[in-house]
């Protein structure tokens, strides 16, 4: 446990942060996990319309440091990479 003044103080601040980086990531998984079902049941173009919510998501996260900017521009490129298989397929 801290001990000093200013670790209780920056374990405090990291108790606040944690809860605002679960957060994000919740809405950066709800997002991702919405768009793969309606890409699953309900096509290309209904997911299509999701994606922009999705890409939101990621790069507020990757703003805010929860992910790392190379595994948000990974995420996007698969999500897409996703929409073409589909519409491949179809």
């Amino acid at each position: 446990m801290a001990i000093t003044s200013s670790a209780k103080k920056a374990y405090r601040a990291s108790l606040n942060k944690h809860v605002f980086n679960v957060r994000r990531k919740r809405a950066l998984t709800d997002t991702t996990k919405s768009f793969k079902k309606a890409l699953v049941s309900e096509g290309a173009k209904v997911a299509e319309k999701l994606l922009p919510a999705a890409y939101k998501a990621i790069d507020k996260a990757a703003k805010r440091g929860v992910i790392k900017a190379n595994t948000a521009s990974r995420k996007k490129s698969r999500l897409v990479a996703a929409i073409r298989r589909t519409q491949k397929e179809a």
